[in-house]
């Protein structure tokens, strides 16, 4: 029995490297040995030095920042992803393409930051020279093999597409159709201006998202994450299907920090999804609950991945406004979750981890619980109205400090080298998405295509709400599919939300909106990639998988159309109290939603109980007096029902012991 469950032990962190493999670029990064390795490890700590001084107190040109930026992107893309999957991932020098590659970034970036002042100045007469054109398009064309590399190529070919519809709208029939632009407008827009590469995806990734990818490696090699799990262990180890709930917790506080879905599916789910499993789960649960709960990381606070540092610049706002805004959502999000594993624990009998397999909660957080230190920080220099950039800095040092408060998480030199190592190569893959999904951006400006789909779906929809709400939902999903949600989001925020705004939606309620659906792609079929990796770990199909994810994830489905309608749920334009009444109501109908799916709530539901307990969920989630009222007595009446019954079966069951005695 004890070689079965060492076999077992083995075999699993195997199958979540090849989910991993298969489902996150990140896990394909090139390893070198030699002194090659030295030279890469260098080229990260510039990178991150370079990065924290500008982004805080040094002082540069926003073009030149994210010039530079992109210049350390490319390179490190391609030292470390290589060209093809057949490509030997470990190597102690590139290759001959990469070293081109690399060689020919330098000249393109070098250039345009050497140049640059000049072409601002002068632009009349440097617009004439060919030089400014044969490197913006060396540079384009260097930035699509990046984004070939690291992203994949769906994200790569819905960029070319766009790239390539800028020339071709004179040949289109139809509302498609344009005047079509010529390769110098081009490159202007795209390389030379910050409408294009440079545009607001990328500058934010520069000034705000690298240092918060870095802040999270930081966290994560000083032991936060065992801490978490351990904390989740205590919190909910020993209730009714113990271990889903620590998936739900424990992924659900990573996924704020770490901003990947698949990676922390992956991740957290190589320990819990075996653990479920073990527990009496079946597979394709298992793998629901960890894929849904590390989705649900994207648009929880604090950070929310790049996606909301964006959405801020994009709307005008503070980032504090759309932290804030987040906050009834992803609440409302994981409260489902968590009880929809209740209710099923509860349905098919499961019990918790048993007591000495627990930790114990005083000594988790007197060994470890100095950790939350830096996200105590991070929030309160946010709260009280810093930049989140130097929120992100002051945590990042804070977690340092933290760490050495206890011998066994103390980081040492070598651990901060890691982490800045990790961070980089983390920030590679959302830094070459922003920059890509910045020639999307740049193409719908140059064709006016946003406003070409924004009055068609108007059209369509017939000025109705509730249909170009549906038709953005399709579009953000459809543009998340294989694609981060951040890049899907910047292009869903340029064609649909205006057209959202254009119908009376507060422009935060639109945008959260975008973000609400691109996010939840990672679950949704047919290209769910959190759903897929969590499927590869857990031994399942991956439609079931997604299928049973989207059934766990309803609620972020849902939630969004109701705020499309009334915005007191991101705290837009009420007063606190407000939207407090509206979570707890918001609250009560989330946890009826999730017993209507999962049919449980004291007792197995019959169909009226389910049908009862899901008009609960839809009265109560929009905040109204009449339909609350409604709604709590529907709940009321299904509770009064299920006692009444278990009541009766209890008594049955007394009567046939004593006449049997």
């Amino acid at each position: 029995m004890k070689d079965k469950q060492e076999e077992i032990a083995v075999e699993q962190p195997m199958k979540a490297e090849e989910a991993l493999e298969k489902y996150d670029s990140e896990s394909m990064i090139r390893k070198y040995g030699g002194p090659m390795a030295k030279v890469i490890t260098l080229i990260a700590i510039v990178w991150a030095v370079f990065q924290l001084y500008y982004s805080s107190i040094g002082i540069m040109e926003a073009i030149k920042l994210r010039a530079w930026t992109l210049g350390f992107l490319l390179v490190l893309a391609f030292l470390l992803f290589p060209a093809t999957k057949k490509s030997a991932k470990t190597r102690r020098m590139p290759t001959i393409w990469d070293t081109v590659c690399i060689i020919l970034t330098i000249a393109s970036v070098g250039y345009l930051i050497n140049m640059f002042d000049t072409f601002a100045r002068e632009w009349g007469g440097f617009h004439r020279s060919n030089w400014n054109f044969v490197f913006g398009g060396i540079g384009i064309l260097l930035l699509f093999e990046a984004a070939r590399r690291v992203v994949g190529n769906t994200l790569t070919i819905i960029a070319l597409v766009f790239l390539l519809y800028i020339f071709a709208g004179p040949y289109i029939p139809g509302i498609f159709g344009h005047g079509g632009q010529t390769y110098t407008r081009v490159i202007d827009m795209m390389f030379w201006g910050t409408s294009g590469i440079f545009g607001i995806a990328l500058g934010v990734f520069a000034t705000f998202v690298f240092l918060f990818v870095l802040f999270g490696a930081f966290l994560k090699n000083s032991g936060f994450t065992d801490f978490i799990n351990d904390l989740a262990l205590t919190i909910a180890g020993r209730s009714a299907g113990g271990p889903a709930k620590v998936s739900v917790i424990g992924s659900g506080f990573m996924g704020m920090v770490s901003g990947s879905a698949v990676g922390n599916t992956v991740t957290t789910g190589a320990v819990t999804i075996p653990l479920m499993k073990k527990t009496g789960y079946k597979s394709h649960f298992a793998g629901a609950v960890e894929a849904v709960s590390s989705t649900g990381g994207l648009f929880a606070p604090p950070i929310m991945g790049a996606a909301g540092f964006i959405m801020a610049e994009f709307i005008g706002v503070p980032y504090t406004t759309v932290l804030l805004a987040a906050i009834i959502p992803a609440l409302l999000y994981y409260t489902t979750v968590f009880m929809a594993v209740h209710f099923e624990a509860k349905r098919i009998g499961l019990t918790g981890i048993s007591k000495e397999n627990i930790p114990k909660a005083k000594l988790v957080l007197k060994e470890r619980g100095h950790l939350l230190i830096p996200l105590i920080v991070l929030v309160g220099f946010l709260i009280s109205g810093t930049t989140p950039v130097y929120a992100a800095v002051w945590a990042l040092l804070s977690t340092i400090v933290a760490s050495w408060m206890r011998k066994s998480t103390r980081m040492g030199l070598r651990d901060i080298i890691k982490s800045i190592e990790e961070g980089c190569r983390a920030a590679i893959t959302v830094g070459v998405a922003c920059a890509i999904v910045g020639i999307v951006v740049g193409s719908v400006t140059l064709t006016s295509l946003g406003l070409v789909v924004g009055n068609n779906i108007l059209q369509l929809a017939g000025n109705n709400l509730f249909l170009a709400g549906f038709f953005t939902m399709i579009i953000s999903i459809v543009m998340g599919m294989g694609i981060p949600a951040t890049a899907a989001y910047v292009i869903v925020a340029t064609i649909s939300a205006p057209l959202l705004v254009q119908l009376g939606v507060p422009v935060l309620a639109a945008h959260m909106f975008a973000f609400f659906y691109a996010a939840l792609s990672n679950i949704t079929p047919p290209v769910a990639l959190a759903s897929y990796a969590a499927a590869g770990i857990a031994g399942s199909s991956p439609n079931k998988v997604s299928i049973t994810a989207v059934k766990l994830g309803i609620t972020g489905f849902i939630i969004p159309f109701f705020f499309l309608y009334n915005p007191v749920l991101l705290f837009d334009g009420v007063s606190v109290w407000h939207s407090l009444q509206a979570l707890i109501t918001a609250t009560i109908g989330v946890v009826s939603l999730a017993a209507a799916l999962q049919g449980w709530l004291l007792t197995k539901a019959n169909v009226v109980q389910r049908l009862m307990l899901l008009s609960t969920a839809f009265l109560l989630i929009e905040p109204n007096l009449i339909r609350d009222v409604i709604g709590i007595s529907l709940l009321v009446g299904v509770f009064i029902w299920q006692r009444s019954n278990a009541g009766q079966k209890v008594l049955s069951g007394k009567s046939q012991v004593d006449s049997v005695g």
